[in-house]
């Protein structure tokens, strides 16, 4: 499959920001809401303000918890920390070159977690890894993937993330697509092997869809390690598109629960999931199309946005 860049391009926008808890199908829009706009707006400032924190339950390895605080080598039960409670300082902003950087430890499982629902946007964001990992994952790949169209409770996936679908952040997959705690797509991809059932497939637009988790992207655009990787993801009713460095790498059709409920917005978390992680420039704009280049690369058919015919 021919490998098509497309990072540069302008088109009218138009998004959702969604200040009520659930956003299935057609967005609930506040009347500021409603008013498109063509400028960027930056999530990312000193004081984290545009952003909750959720954490799950510590590993026994975690120190500067408070005594008492309850800790678990299994992070699927036990006491999470919960929301705005970071002792450890999972989460900080730093300046580096005179912008914020968002540094997340790594040390606990969890995210920070954008305080409105988006739906109809262009995110973006640079990320790049640190050298410290933490206990589960201390002898594993570094790992922090953005999570988006997060929707219901806090925890729901090890005690840590919303269901949501995973921009998979692994190094050397970064773009894979994983289904979080209940989420659903159709997405073209290469065909299993009958014969190895459990073989991974890639993202391919020129196949039939398959409803097979994970799904891995279509190659890999990262950067190398501790160089910034741009990450880009395009969500227009219920289709997304996944950019790597100016590469469509993974697109979703029909996006909805494991019900069948439609899903077309929500919250958007940033995981720390056992590594030391930055971003930066992370920001958001309006869309009410596709650009012509990524759609042509998506292999999408054209399609409203929800709510709409």
């Amino acid at each position: 499959m021919k490998k098509t860049p497309v990072s540069k391009f302008h088109v009218a926008r138009s998004f959702f920001r969604v200040t009520l808890p659930v956003c299935l199908g057609a967005a609930l829009l506040t009347p500021l809401a409603q008013a498109a706009t063509n400028e960027w707006t930056n999530l990312l400032d000193p004081k984290l303000s545009q952003f909750d924190v959720w954490l799950g339950v510590p590993e026994p390895s975690v120190t500067g918890l408070s005594p008492g605080t309850p800790t678990s080598a299994d992070r699927h039960t036990g006491q999470p920390l919960g929301l705005n409670n970071d002792p450890t300082h999972v989460f900080s902003v730093i300046e580096e070159e005179g912008q914020p950087v968002l540094k997340i430890t790594g040390e606990i499982y969890g995210g920070a977690v954008t305080r409105q629902e988006y739906g109809n946007y262009h995110f973006t964001c640079q990320v790049k890894f640190g050298e410290k990992k933490w206990p589960p994952r201390e002898k594993m790949p570094l790992n922090s993937g953005v999570l988006y169209h997060s929707t219901g409770p806090h925890g729901a996936a090890a005690n840590a993330w919303m269901r949501s679908f995973e921009f998979q952040g692994l190094e050397t997959h970064r773009g894979d697509l994983l289904r979080v705690a209940g989420t659903d797509a159709d997405i073209r991809t290469t065909p299993r092997d009958p014969a190895n059932p459990k073989a991974k497939v890639k993202w391919d637009p020129t196949q039939p869809d398959n409803n097979i988790n994970p799904v891995e992207r279509s190659a890999n655009y990262e950067s190398p390690h501790g160089e910034w990787t741009t990450l880009e993801l395009y969500a227009l009713g219920r289709q997304s598109v996944q950019v790597v460095n100016g590469h469509v790498i993974m697109a979703l059709d029909n996006t909805r629960l494991k019900d069948g409920t439609p899903l077309s917005a929500g919250k958007i978390q940033l995981q720390s999931e056992g590594a030391e992680v930055y971003y930066r420039n992370v920001k958001i704009q309006s869309i009410t199309d596709f650009p012509a280049e990524i759609r042509k690369a998506s292999g999408l058919s054209a399609t409203a946005p929800a709510g709409k015919k």
